[in-house]
């Protein structure tokens, strides 16, 4: 029931089983979450695809040279059922700033960093690392 966990997921089981590609159905804050992954650098790239009902969002996962996925974890910070805030002062840390938080702002979505920059705060939606 929970969109961004799905999608997470569905990143971390095709990342273990070394696929190359993973189909997604989209919404605007899954296309931003992976937008925001493609930029830092976790995931290849990442098309969105027209099916006539909802769309898809294609993912190309992104390995080294020893076939290891670029992506060690992620995980759902907050939960519809446990809601998960940080202010422009306490915005999270994932494995002492090698890792990224991404959060939900009302200027958008975007990375920990971005928020301390802009003095935001909002909804920590995910960790990456």
């Amino acid at each position: 029931m929970d969109p961004i966990a799905d999608l997470l997921t569905r990143i971390r089981n095709a990342a273990k089983s070394k696929k190359r590609e993973v189909n997604i159905p989209s919404s605007r804050t899954k296309i931003e979450i992976v937008k925001i992954l493609k930029e830092e650098g976790y995931i290849r790239n990442f098309k969105v695809l027209e099916d006539g009902k909802q769309g898809l969002i294609n993912v190309t996962l992104k390995y080294t040279e020893d076939n290891a996925s670029v992506i060690g974890g992620l995980r759902r910070v907050s939960k519809p059922g446990c809601r998960i805030f940080c202010t422009r002062d306490t915005v999270p840390q994932v494995l002492d700033g090698l890792g990224l938080v991404i959060v939900s702002t009302s200027k958008g979505v975007m990375t920990g960093k971005k928020c301390e920059e802009l003095g935001a705060g909002g909804e920590v939606l995910c960790s990456v690392w």
